[in-house]
């Protein structure tokens, strides 16, 4: 296939760079076991993901510079693997990866997801129907333990307990330093179907139909996601790898620029099909953070003209939200303006294939936001001979189609109730839908459930043998009381 080209190009320098990587461990190392007894440290990110404000007194928490352990270390093209840094970007392995025609088999939507952070805290995108969640396809990981150590983890050695137990820990058993992971091969564009349909029932046997044989109308299927608008409007879309775009009448590539004026998921509604630059498809929901620049006023024309394209990122939308929250500007508004205490409801949860219509139809009921993203999973198959992998700490089923359902934005509070209300609402139903939650965001169960549902056996065990004297929170205080 031809060079997949990306805005900026990989020269190899891998001596200087593991030299590097090798002086970064060093120093981070020695910088938690310099911290006095009894410190819980946490990593100074120049970015978050995360929708976990901290109070004041966990922010003041001692800090370990992690800002050289963010680079691409090498790509392998002939392996089809990478060897990177635990805090690099997708944006930045995406840009080392593209001009070797490769792309890791997860890219999660958001430019600024560190690999790192979407292992230990789990990642999902529009590939995860066939290649899992992204720990699936990590080889190796360079693990900065609790109790100091740097250990070496893989599905194989003495420290394979400590590899499972890793997606979903979120930096509680140790932080990933370096991270060798499996490639894919891409063509330059990807090409797009929407299929639309007036109840979640229909689109989910059809969304379990196409996952299933991975083609549609006779054509093969790479990337499979969804819309849910309002109860009687969702879409499916299906991306499929193309190695040529349609073409205009001078020959040229027609392909959708969603970082200008346009909005991708307007487009849904209004457009049959589409075709986008693999390195455009891969980012098409950064640009507008999904639907949410919109509450921020950046999708109306006279705003969006004005708002420079290098601001129309994830990023830049996270930190205005958390300067909102931290100076608490629409809560002020609201109640000036006579309006009811609304409570953020910032969710992904995953629901089995068969259970989402009834998940959709109590969130339509009881909560009331849209629009809704759906997108499919299922546990990676494993090689020919090699048995499935265990992740404890998520336990999904193995034989089970599932779908995240994701959903950011804010509701009313009906009189009398407090935050917290819709979110544990949101918790009862996947629990008895036989789903999980992500705990990006705020989480409200009891100790014993929240143990229960996360596998406090397996975790403490874990636990116990690379954090003894518990320098790193336990996941129960950093998702749940958020210390």
């Amino acid at each position: 296939m031809r060079n997949v080209e990306a805005p900026s190009q990989f020269v190899d320098h891998a001596a200087a760079r593991y030299a590097a990587h090798r002086q970064a461990v060093q120093a981070i190392q020695s910088s938690l076991r310099r911290l006095p007894p009894g410190a819980a440290p946490r990593i100074a990110k120049r970015t978050s993901n995360l929708f976990r404000f901290r109070a004041e007194a966990g922010s003041q928490a001692p800090k370990l510079r992690v800002a050289d352990l963010d680079q691409v270390l090498s790509v392998d093209p002939e392996r089809r693997t990478a060897d990177v840094q635990g805090m690099v970007t997708y944006e930045r392995l995406v840009d080392a990866t593209l001009p070797h025609g490769l792309m890791p088999l997860v890219v999660p939507q958001l430019r600024t997801i560190t690999l790192g952070g979407a292992v230990t805290g789990l990642g999902i995108e529009s590939s995860s129907f066939r290649n899992g969640l992204p720990h699936e396809s990590v080889l190796e990981m360079e693990i900065l333990t609790g109790a100091g150590e740097i250990v070496t983890a893989t599905p194989d050695n003495e420290h394979a307990d400590l590899f499972m137990a890793f997606p979903n820990s979120y930096g509680t058993l140790g932080y990933a330093l370096r991270l060798t992971i499996e490639l894919e091969p891409v063509e330059p564009y990807v090409r797009l179907r929407h299929l639309r349909f007036d109840s979640a029932a229909a689109a989910m046997e059809t969304l379990d139909r196409i996952c299933q044989e991975r083609s549609h109308g006779g054509v093969s299927v790479d990337f499979v996601d969804g819309v849910a608008f309002s109860p009687d409007e969702l879409c499916l879309t299906l991306g499929t790898f193309a190695d040529d775009a349609p073409r205009a009448a001078d020959g040229t590539p027609e392909t959708s620029d969603y970082t200008g004026m346009d909005v991708y998921y307007r487009s849904i509604q209004r457009r049959d099909s589409d075709c986008l630059t693999i390195y455009d498809y891969l980012w098409r929901w950064d640009t507008d953070w999904f639907w949410c620049s919109e509450a921020l006023g950046l999708q109306r024309p006279a705003i969006r003209r004005v708002w420079p394209r290098r601001y129309r990122r994830s990023d830049v939308y996270r930190r205005l939200v958390a300067f909102d929250r931290r100076h608490q500007l629409t809560t002020r508004l609201d109640r000036w303006r006579g309006r009811p205490e609304a409570e953020p409801v910032i969710q992904d949860i995953e629901a089995p294939v068969g259970r989402v219509a009834e998940f959709l139809d109590f969130f339509h009921r009881e909560v009331g936001i849209s629009p809704v993203w759906l997108c499919p999973l299922r546990l990676r198959e494993p090689a020919a001979g090699q048995p499935a992998r265990s992740w404890p700490l998520y336990p999904l089923k193995p034989d089970v189609r599932y779908v995240n359902i994701g959903f950011w934005s804010s509701a009313p509070l009906p009189k009398g109730r407090q935050k917290g209300y819709y979110n544990r609402l949101i918790e009862d139903e996947v629990t008895r839908l036989d789903g999980h939650k992500s705990l990006y965001s705020d989480s409200y169960y009891s100790s014993e459930e929240f143990w229960r549902l996360y596998n406090g056996p397996a975790y403490r065990q874990v636990k116990g043998e690379y954090d003894p004297e518990g320098r790193l929170l336990n996941l129960y205080d950093k998702c749940v009381r958020n210390c």
